[in-house]
């Protein structure tokens, strides 16, 4: 008698619907895990549909994670497949552009409650139950802004330092167990995130050397699967640049951003 092939490993994206998240999910598909992907936009439909002509099982689960019910609902989808969670990739996330004294405050108390309140808040659960069982994998999308203070785009950046500190400081708190934290550091990157910023007139976001999201989702895979603790992703140039943010003095980085960055900026 033939013996059944082992179980697959189940892994949880969120932010899966388009651009790095999308990419991840796909890595993990192709890799033998099914899936667990969250999104809130329609567009999840046409991912599901993608990583299931991969060989995936995969469940959606349409959810805004501003919302803490929502939150709890993909813990409960995930605790309710009857399956272990060996990885997840907490990759949701948004950004707003323009100056702070003129951009909305609902929208960048937004980036707040995604970025860093359901980071929290789905990491804790995530952790709670990879530490029950001693085992796990964890991948935080953070960027290579959470380096150095970003001009026209500061709660963004500052968001994505809280997500890089709160990954290697749970990273430190589990070295003694077997689950592992991995931060994921991209450089600009070609996916939706700038026109839904309304960062198209900058510099950066009209620049055509954007990394590829396939290749930075490759290596943060590659980084979570060796348990690294920060992958600079994407082209040698960005990992250059990321690295250097991170010894730059906070003022000088954050002046050799800001032309970059600055509203109008594609332009001069």
């Amino acid at each position: 008698m033939t013996e059944a092939a082992p179980p697959r490993p189940l892994a949880l994206v969120t932010g899966a619907s388009s651009g790095i998240g999308l990419e991840l999910a796909k890595q993990f598909a192709d890799n033998g895990f099914d899936l667990i992907v969250v999104a809130e936009d329609d567009e999840l439909d046409a991912a599901k549909l993608q990583l299931q002509q991969r060989g995936a099982a995969v469940s959606d689960v349409r959810a805004d994670l501003t919302q803490r019910a929502e939150v709890e609902r993909v813990v409960a989808a995930v605790r309710g497949s009857g399956r272990p969670l060996a990885a997840a990739a907490l990759n949701a996330g948004v950004g707003v552009a323009g100056r702070f004294s003129e951009t909305d405050l609902e929208a960048e108390l937004g980036i707040v409650e995604l970025n860093c309140a359901s980071t929290v808040h789905l990491a804790k659960r995530v952790v709670q139950d990879m530490v029950a069982r001693d085992e796990g994998r964890i991948l935080f999308t953070s960027s290579v802004a959470s380096q150095a203070p970003e001009p026209f785009q500061a709660v963004y950046s500052a968001s994505k330092a809280f997500v890089q500190f709160l990954a290697l400081g749970i990273r430190e708190e589990l070295s003694d167990t077997g689950v592992t934290v991995t931060a994921l550091l991209p450089g600009p990157t070609d996916t939706e995130f700038f026109d839904r910023a309304d960062a198209t007139d900058t510099k950066l976001g009209a620049s055509d050397s954007k990394d590829d999201p396939a290749q930075v989702a490759r290596q943060g895979f590659e980084g979570l699967m060796k348990g690294e603790a920060s992958v600079f992703a994407g082209s040698v140039t960005s990992k250059l640049m990321g690295k250097l943010s991170a010894v730059l003095p906070d003022a000088i980085a954050g002046k050799s951003h800001k032309p970059m960055t600055a509203p109008g900026s594609a332009e001069s």
